[in-house]
């Protein structure tokens, strides 16, 4: 169900625009991504978007709080090419080429931290670093909101999933590491996260966040 390797093929241009080609056809995907913009502040000042692939979250994000300031964080260059096309004129998106499966570089504090379908490719261990990282970046009353791919607990389950996405087994990302979703949140739960929930799921796919002690951007005095 997931690759216990250490493969990522995301600096892979084919790679990369063989992902992009089916982004929109995943199933329930714009479900999942409405549900991650109802707990991201609408007076969220500066937001961080992991993994931003083409900026197709971003983009969405941008557009419900078109007053924020963004962090595109990405490693692929086809991704960050796909990017600078999209963003590259706009004052309000700042463009970040990080590989983060290594320590996240200095980036400042961030009201709100998004994620797409992303941090999945990256080892379980770093995962929880990972997390622990951004619940460092966040402000005070900040939230994390992770759009993921996470494991099935049976391997029929993950068999039927692949099935819904007309992906053969042979034919599955080996840059997959996926992971049961209880064990992510109580990571969050474990590092200070608070409100920590699975907030929508279909199959393998689920919107999960947990948000840092203290008062929200929005909340009444």
């Amino acid at each position: 169900m997931s690759n216990p390797v250490d493969c990522n093929l995301w600096s892979s241009a084919d790679h990369a625009l063989e992902y992009l080609r089916r982004a929109d056809s995943i199933p329930h995907r714009t479900e999942g991504e409405a549900t991650l913009l109802e707990f991201v502040p609408l007076a969220a000042a500066r937001i961080l978007d992991m993994g931003s692939g083409d900026g197709r979250l971003l983009a969405l994000a941008k557009a419900d709080r078109p007053r924020a300031d963004f962090v595109a964080l990405d490693f692929s260059p086809a991704m960050l090419e796909a990017l600078h096309r999209r963003f590259g004129g706009d004052d309000k998106v700042t463009i970040v080429g990080h590989d983060f499966s290594k320590q996240l570089p200095p980036l400042g504090h961030f009201d709100s931290v998004i994620s797409s379908f992303a941090i999945h490719h990256v080892p379980h261990e770093r995962k929880r670093g990972l997390y622990q990282e951004v619940f460092d970046l966040l402000q005070p009353g900040g939230i994390f909101c992770n759009l993921e791919h996470v494991a099935s607990p049976t391997d029929h389950l993950h068999q039927q999933f692949l099935q819904r996405l007309g992906v053969l087994p042979e034919q599955e990302d080996p840059s997959n590491k996926l992971l049961d979703l209880e064990l992510q949140l109580g990571w969050l739960r474990e590092i200070g996260f608070v409100d920590v929930d699975c907030h929508w799921k279909w199959r393998e796919l689920a919107l999960f966040a947990g948000a840092k002690l203290g008062r929200r951007a929005g909340d009444r005095e």
